[in-house]
């Protein structure tokens, strides 16, 4: 399986598979901030942003998730990176999210950033946590109540950190 994915930029003619990934994953409203309902044009000026570079996870010929890459902060600060990824629901568990983590952090130190950081991981999207943690990023600060869970309430973030 990890043989056949291919990571690449992202190209115009992929927008609309991106959007397919972005609305499947907001759409339960447990992982990311963004309101379930929010539109392709909202998320998609978020996700393209140009302050970012854009990634497409490529499986079979199809675009199976996306990650983007930034600085954290802007000039002082702008030499750790932030990061985002999604994988398409009806493709997780393959390893996808695994192979983008390993992958954005060596683009991330290609690109010359020193470090990445994660400024708001919910505390109760335990697989993303155990992700991180494999990859070496530490947990170094929890936000209290950061995250309105549709199901679990206030729920704690937690900022994560890793040295590239």
């Amino acid at each position: 399986m990890k043989d056949q994915l291919e990571i690449r930029l992202f190209a115009e003619k992929d927008k609309d598979a991106v959007w397919a990934i972005i609305h499947k994953v907001v759409a339960n409203g447990e992982t990311y901030v963004f309101h379930p309902d929010s539109s392709r044009d909202k998320m998609l000026a978020y996700w393209l942003a140009p302050d970012k570079q854009i990634y497409v996870a490529i499986l079979e010929g199809k675009v199976v998730g996306t990650f983007t890459l930034k600085p954290n902060q802007p000039d002082r600060g702008a030499h750790i990176a932030n990061a985002s990824y999604m994988v398409s629901p009806d493709h997780e568990g393959k390893g996808i999210g695994t192979f983008m983590a390993k992958y954005s952090l060596e683009e991330a130190k290609r690109l010359g950033y020193l470090a990445m950081q994660f400024n708001i991981v919910i505390k109760s999207n335990e697989n993303a946590i155990a992700l991180w943690k494999k990859m070496g990023f530490e947990i170094i600060g929890e936000i209290p109540n950061a995250f309105n869970h549709p199901r679990l309430g206030m729920t704690n973030a937690y900022v994560m950190y890793k040295e590239l």
